[in-house]
């Protein structure tokens, strides 16, 4: 079998043309994955004298064994390609944005009388997706902007027209309470319901001053009509919207659709901002912190971001402003960089909350630096479980009570194989009855990430149950309702063997006894214990001293609850001065006190 030719003879007769070339090492494993419009120049210029390199791009340069390169017709197709083979295989030296999460979206369904609803999952339904929003609140805000304006339907129901003819459907609640206008009984037209969507398109879209012309107009009409009732209700939505589009960053109504990124590089990462910009509103703002794993060029860096973040956020802004020229090559759009007027104005505040998020980013590095041992463990553990990424964050969940009295819960976190102390959470058990670790798992797996999401919270790496399979159940259902299934990695460490169980797989993974992976997450899973039991203890001992303050007569629940603020102690209230107890209680009450401490003595 023939020998592969040297390297070097690869790379000179590599074509000087536009395509995308793969670095491959001894076991086939994808190096790393770039585009070129010159493959020849571009391949030879890592080839270069060491003295010239980085040493990061040296060590990779040591570890190619294979070069792989495939033409394309021009840049633009150059670039498609990389992206797409960048994140089918996500090679270890190309840069990487540490961004994977998931952001939620406002469907409009593809449906008879559409409902509009938040999601977190795109699917291609024939439905219509705005967004993504980076905040939760922003899209907490549209849709209870939406309800404010429009009365749509909430329900699932499958409203066909032969369905609602024969009076299949019934009204619900939301029609007494005047959310909805009954479609399902016939009692809304579909042109009025339309109309209404059409005009929260043009609200999602930005658009507010077409959708408030429109309204004005309409009103005029109505008035004319003396319809005065419907006029009242339309003077009510303009003046609704209107407040709602002064609370936006305007900066210049002529400047209609652009995206704006600005970047501040170092040496091991990069640090970019996005503003979209519609109808001179700032529509949304997202910032991204990127690894780099060679001295890759800021013109590079920025292209790369700016083609993610378009096709992740699907702009279809015909302009981008950036503060140098990217390598990037988008057909039908326009690259500006300003140096005077409004849209230098745009630029510099980019270049502000950039700056923002680059400080914000460095110190909390500053404050929070893995030692080389806990990486490595952290490491392991990722490997050990199959993870996708390294867990940097985790969170155990562990359910306390006795003999279902007084049932809590808690949650631990670590942070770089740390414990994070002031992140700890305890619950009470709010919608269970009795002692069902499996609905109490539900419920506070459901409430810990609801409120993460509502108040955009950190979302672990790892969530840790302490319990078996029905445990881990309760919890990915959990997950599954708030749509973070599958964003996030879950397991259960079972005490009885310290069996991990993983969704979906029936066969539970056995770690060595002696792993530093096992050893971790029984760390954890221990201090999730302790943390439960120390408060399960606290609350049932303030309930059996809120039972013995009951056994003294004549005080009633609001003297109770002051003595369990003031001193929690039955025999520190005993020996309490009379003039405290009256201070706290008043005069009656502490007369009553003392008067049960007094018999208690006298009775011995």
């Amino acid at each position: 079998m023939a020998e592969k030719p040297p390297l070097v003879d690869l790379v000179n007769h590599l074509p000087g043309k536009p395509g995308v070339y793969q670095f491959l090492s001894a076991n086939g494993e994808i190096l790393y994955i770039g585009k070129a419009k010159n493959l020849h120049k571009r391949v030879a210029s890592y080839f270069n004298t060491p003295d010239s390199r980085h040493y990061k791009q040296d060590v990779l340069v040591k570890k190619i064994v294979e070069i792989r390169y495939i033409l394309v017709e021009n840049e633009s197709e150059a670039l498609l390609l990389e992206n797409n083979l960048i994140k089918e295989y996500k090679p270890k030296y190309n840069i990487l944005l540490k961004d994977d999460k998931t952001y939620p979206w406002i469907c409009i369904k593809h449906e008879r009388f559409p409902r509009v609803m938040q999601t977190r999952n795109y699917i291609i339904d024939g439905s219509e997706y705005f967004g993504p929003y980076t905040s939760g609140l922003m899209v907490k805000t549209l849709l209870g902007l939406i309800r404010q304006l429009y009365r749509l339907r909430t329900c699932k129901l499958s409203l066909n027209i032969a369905a609602i003819e024969k009076g299949k459907f019934r009204r619900c609640l939301e029609f007494h309470l005047g959310n909805c206008k009954g479609p399902c009984e016939g009692l809304q037209t579909e042109a009025e319901y339309e109309e209404s969507v059409s005009e929260i398109k043009d609200i999602l879209k930005g658009n507010y001053h077409q959708v408030i012309l429109h309204l004005k107009k309409l009103m005029g009409r109505y008035a004319q009509e003396m319809r005065f009732e419907e006029a009242e209700v339309l003077r009510q939505k303009i003046e609704i919207l209107e407040k709602f589009r002064g609370k936006s960053t305007i900066v210049n109504p002529k400047i209609s659709n652009v995206d704006v990124f600005s970047m501040i590089d170092e040496d091991q990462f990069a640090f970019i901002n996005f503003l979209k910009v519609v109808n001179g509103a700032i529509v949304q703002a997202h910032n991204v912190e990127i690894q780099k794993f060679l001295k890759e060029r800021r013109e590079d860096i920025l292209g790369y971001t700016i083609y993610q973040l378009r096709d992740r956020f699907k702009s279809t802004a015909k302009e981008i402003i950036v503060p140098f020229k990217p390598d990037l090559v988008l057909t039908g759009v326009a690259i500006t960089v300003p140096h005077r007027g409004d849209k230098n104005k745009l630029l510099e505040l980019s270049i502000r909350n950039v700056t923002s998020f680059r400080n914000d980013r460095v110190s909390l590095r500053d404050v929070d630096k893995w030692t080389e041992q806990e990486e490595a463990l952290l490491i392991k553990l990722q490997r050990d479980l199959r993870l996708s990424k390294i867990p940097y964050w985790i969170e155990c969940f562990d359910n306390s009570n006795l003999q279902g009295t007084n049932p809590v819960a808690s949650c631990v976190v670590f942070k770089s194989a740390r414990p994070f102390r002031q992140a700890y959470r305890h619950f009470n058990i709010k919608t269970v009855d009795g002692p069902n670790d499996y609905a109490s798992m539900e419920e506070i797996v459901s409430r810990r990430y609801r409120r993460q999401l509502e108040e955009e919270g950190i979302l672990p790496d790892l969530i840790i149950i302490d319990g078996g399979k029905g445990q881990l159940a309760a919890a990915v259902k959990s997950l599954k309702k708030l749509e973070l299934y599958g964003n996030i990695a879950v397991i259960s460490i079972a005490k009885r063997l310290e069996e991990i169980y993983i969704p979906e797989d029936p066969i539970p993974l056995y770690l060595d006894k002696n792993s530093s992976s096992l050893r971790l997450i029984q760390r954890i899973r221990d201090e999730a214990h302790r943390f439960g039991i120390t408060f399960h203890k606290k609350k049932r001992s303030g309930s059996q001293l809120q039972s013995a303050f009951k056994e003294i007569p004549g005080i009633g629940e609001a003297t109770i609850e002051k003595l369990l603020k003031a001193e929690p102690d039955m025999e520190a209230l005993k020996n309490m001065p009379m003039d405290a107890l009256i201070a706290l209680v008043g005069n009656r009450a502490a007369g009553k006190i003392r008067e049960y401490f007094l018999k208690g003595v006298q009775s011995k």
